[in-house]
């Protein structure tokens, strides 16, 4: 999905298929057990939420629209690197009428444009090597005041077997066919990103297992 002059209509069909397999994998309630306890009451000051690499934006709008149910104060944007995938968010918050804020944003390239309460990353530490996945926890740790949040992939055969089979009934998109098991495979084990992400300067690094065959890193800026 991240290859260089990928057609557009493919690319956006692409991101319609990871929609549904995140929707399953209800990676926003494992990310909203970790924020939700941050959050101050209505009347406090907003917390702010940046989601990276966001693809077609749907953690980032369903964490707003969750907020907003629960009647909770949060600013939510999101950027990633890719034109295709900013218009996407934008225009699938904006069918929603949900108010969230996207932006095109190599964070493997340059630091965060400004400073958040949390900062999260869905699905795309696996597309990393050890160098960047340094430099990824780097810049989020520098952009978070409180909490940086990364859900990613188990290496496993288990993981393996669930994206194989997963990709090809939740999607018709051939690259989402070919990158689910893929991903799976260069996936980090979480004891490694956990080690990655202590190094990179976070403290109280902690690990959590959810559905289906992910992990959940939790960890503080120092």
């Amino acid at each position: 999905m991240d290859q260089p002059g990928l057609d557009e209509r493919e690319h956006a069909r692409a991101l319609a298929g990871l929609r549904r397999i995140n929707r399953l994998s209800r990676t926003v309630d494992a990310l909203w057990g970790k924020i939700g306890r941050l959050l101050p009451d209505p009347s406090g000051e907003p917390l702010r939420v940046l989601d990276l690499a966001c693809g077609g934006g749907d953690n980032a709008i369903a964490l707003a629209r969750r907020a907003h149910r629960e009647g909770r104060s949060m600013v939510v944007e999101g950027c990633d690197m890719s034109a295709v995938a900013v218009a996407c968010a934008q225009s699938s918050a904006a069918r929603g009428d949900i108010s969230a804020r996207f932006f095109i944003h190599d964070v493997l390239r340059d630091p965060l444009p400004g400073v958040y309460d949390v900062v999260t990353c869905s699905l795309f530490l696996h597309h990393l090597d050890e160098g960047n996945a340094a430099t990824l926890f780097r810049h989020m740790a520098a952009a978070a005041r409180r909490l940086v949040l990364v859900d990613d992939l188990v290496r496993s055969r288990a993981g393996y077997l669930l994206a194989w089979f997963g990709c090809r009934l939740l999607s018709r998109s051939p690259v989402v066919h070919y990158d689910g098991p893929v991903s799976v495979a260069a996936a980090f084990r979480p004891a490694e990103a956990a080690d990655l992400a202590a190094r990179a300067g976070l403290r109280d690094v902690s690990i959590t297992r959810h559905w289906p065959q992910r992990f959940l890193l939790a960890g503080s800026p120092r």
